[in-house]
């Protein structure tokens, strides 16, 4: 049989709590630290924005509303679209597009996919212009975004907002 025991010190629970509590400040404040700089880190701008579970109407233009975007509820367009199995230069420019939001083509050569197009209400190109927002959809997942005017001496750029 053992039997334990033990004098409470205060001073040496004070100190004991007071490690503890640093070193879960200085575990919670690194923590932070990284993340910060992942969310800011040019090359990786993807974990800024949600291209995932984009199920509905409402998803997508949410989805468009995290890069500043109003758009009309409906879309004017809806369109299967096939991502070529090699790239032109056409697709070449366009998927350096997508890189300025952390977004790349690449992977979804051969695929079909949804286009879906709607009208952009504030572009600050004004309403001379018919301004239109297009995201490619392959499962649930945004896979490539512009930006763009159907004129002649128009337009396309990422879906980050520009003014």
């Amino acid at each position: 049989m053992f039997i334990f025991s033990f004098k409470f010190n205060y001073k040496k629970a004070i100190l004991f709590l007071s490690i503890i509590v640093l070193v879960l400040f200085l575990g919670i404040s690194l923590m932070e630290d990284t993340r910060e700089v992942n969310i800011f880190n040019v090359s990786d701008k993807s974990n800024l924005y949600n291209f995932t579970n984009i199920k509905t109407n409402k998803d997508r233009v949410n989805f468009l509303k995290q890069f500043g975007w109003d758009v009309e509820e409906q879309p004017i367009e809806i369109m299967e679209v096939q991502i070529p199995q090699e790239f032109d230069e056409v697709y070449k420019n366009y998927n350096e597009i997508q890189k300025e939001v952390g977004l790349d083509l690449e992977k979804y050569k051969g695929k079909r996919v949804k286009r879906y197009t709607y009208r952009v209400l504030n572009h600050p190109s004004g309403k001379d212009v018919e301004v239109r927002a297009n995201i490619l959809i392959y499962k649930n997942r945004v896979i490539a975004g512009d930006i763009m005017t159907t004129a002649i001496d128009g337009f396309m750029n990422s879906l980050l907002y520009k003014i």
